[in-house]
């Protein structure tokens, strides 16, 4: 019993280190599965944080399985892909989250769309954590979407692993 109250003891010490952003200087790294209509894929995305409470950054996606087809073409890897540049405004600390936590509303503009952004990260640990992310098109770049084109072009939603580096 002496050792597993130790080990728990430790384990909580441990994750209290945690924290989710530290202000600027900040380099945050998360990959993980990108899910939309039509396809799940692949997403990557860093954030450098450039103030206390702000932060940009870059995002990648790749769509890996796509479950649509036109006239019975497959999309092409420029249809597949969409990379964007974002502004994040980090306020865990606003509503006092505690330091493990980070909410962090942004604005995108990428290949596809300028668009907005709702994510969280919890810190399990100073350098490893979870993230989960939704994003929506604000403004589209071709208001006749046709083909592909609705492919990184819709609501998407973004799970994985979050890592300070």
């Amino acid at each position: 019993m002496k050792k597993l109250a130790t080990v728990l003891a430790f384990i909580t010490a441990f994750m209290m280190q945690a924290q989710a952003f530290k202000g600027n200087g900040d380099l945050k790294g998360q990959i993980g599965t990108g899910l939309q209509d039509g396809g799940t894929g692949i997403f990557l995305s860093t954030d450098f944080g450039v103030g206390q409470n702000m932060s940009v950054g870059f995002t990648g996606n790749y769509l890996l399985s796509v479950r649509a087809n036109v006239l019975g073409e497959i999309p092409e890897f420029k249809d597949r892909i969409d990379i964007k540049a974002r502004f994040n405004a980090n306020i865990g600390d606003v509503f006092n989250m505690g330091p493990k936590m980070d909410l962090y509303p942004g604005i995108d503009l990428g290949l596809k769309n300028f668009g907005g952004h709702l994510g969280f990260r919890y810190f399990f640990t100073d350098g490893f954590g979870v993230f989960g992310e939704a994003g929506v098109p604000i403004a589209k770049y071709d208001k006749t979407i046709s083909g592909f084109d609705h492919l990184n072009n819709q609501f998407t939603l973004n799970i994985g692993a979050s890592f300070n580096l």
